[in-house]
């Protein structure tokens, strides 16, 4: 009597749809009579709207494969305390050999619970893991509890190459970090690059290059595959901004409440002064080209009515919104000072505090054929 699939069920426990369509792909040839069941654990992925990307996009890769897909708890604080410590370990240390621990444990019960006794984990494919640490570990938990570590080499050979060439054909989002908040910072600081993964605005606004951009992108995506619409997914470079601390106040100590425009910068972040004149809405400071709306004119440009600055700053204009409102107001679209808007105009001495940086990145882009 011939054996079906069901018989030989492994478990595949999925990190990302980068290494998890290839790696399947090949599973499923590699063993045919393998029923193949996804499970994507990874409660060492922050920020939470980065797993959610990942997961979203793992959804969509084993719907396309025909692979169930199971998901396991997002245990985040959990995850902390396992790896409590080991915060400074370099990517394949210490760290790591925790994390793929915790992930196997976790993969090994749910694999017992289905009754399989074979698992495996896409991360052997991944160019940033160590196989020999992978293989190390599994056979670690083969022995305690009695589930197969299945370790293949899928990277040698020429497949990290062909692991790229079916990324690009099937247009897998591909993320630039593992998913460790640990691992992203030492990688961030090695680039001497701005960890703006980690920005999370008061406004809950979505901001440019941002992950919570690309979700909603990737989103968008999956609409439009499942009404047969044909896309492009591209890149393209630009001017980012991130605010990172503002501040307005009149003489020493007089807080007042106010908003500054994205793009809004000061080379030595701090400016003191006066406002000398008016023309055209504006309000010119007599220091570092920096001006000054009131809301209500603010409002007659935003087509909105926003009752005071706290709402503004809370509910904010989308960040286009915003930048047409300053090409407005400036005449150009390559205009950095700042533009603040308060609602009562002083004529006292004003103290700016801005930290704002602009720099150069690179963003997806959705294009509907």
């Amino acid at each position: 009597m011939a054996q079906k699939k069901e018989d030989f069920p492994i478990l595949v426990h999925i990190c990302c749809s980068v290494d998890s369509h290839f790696f399947l792909e090949k599973l499923q040839k590699d063993y045919p009579e393998e029923k193949l069941t996804g499970f994507f654990y990874d409660p060492n992925i922050h920020p939470y709207s980065e797993y959610q990307l990942r997961l979203l996009d793992v959804k969509r890769s084993c719907k396309k494969l025909g692979i169930d897909l199971l998901e396991g708890e997002y245990d985040y604080e959990n995850w902390l305390q396992a790896v409590r410590g080991l915060e400074k370990e370099p990517e394949k240390g210490a760290r790591c050999e925790v994390c793929f621990d915790k992930r196997f444990s976790v993969s090994a019960k749910k694999a017992l619970e289905l009754g399989e006794k074979k698992i495996t984990t896409t991360l052997l494919v991944s160019p940033l893991k160590s196989q020999e640490q992978l293989k190390r570990v599994g056979d670690e938990f083969h022995e305690k509890n009695g589930v197969e570590f299945i370790a293949v080499d899928y990277r040698s050979g020429g497949g990290t190459q062909d692991q790229s060439r079916v990324t690009k054909e099937e247009q897998l989002y591909r993320q630039d970090y593992c998913g460790c908040i640990f691992g992203l910072t030492m990688q961030r600081e090695q680039q001497d690059r701005l960890m703006d993964e980690m920005f999370s605005p008061i406004s809950n606004n979505i901001l440019p290059a941002s992950i919570e951009e690309r979700l909603a992108l990737y989103t968008k995506r999956n609409e439009l595959e499942d009404e047969n619409i044909k896309y492009k997914i591209i890149k393209q470079k630009f001017l980012n901004y991130r605010q990172f601390n503002f501040r307005l106040t009149e003489g020493k100590k007089t807080h007042i409440t106010a908003y500054a425009l994205s793009y809004s910068t000061l080379r030595r972040k701090r400016a003191q002064g006066k406002i000398e004149f008016y023309h055209d809405r504006l309000h010119y400071f007599n220091r570092e080209e920096i001006k000054f709306i009131t809301l209500e004119d603010f409002n007659l440009l935003i087509k909105h009515n926003y009752k005071d600055i706290n709402e503004l700053i809370f509910n904010p204009p989308s960040f286009e919104e915003e930048l047409e409102v300053r090409t407005i107001l400036t005449g150009s679209n390559y205009d950095l000072t700042p533009i603040i808007v308060v609602e009562d105009i002083s004529d006292k001495k004003l103290n700016i505090y801005l930290d704002a940086k602009t720099y150069e990145d690179t963003k997806e882009k959705l294009i509907v054929l």
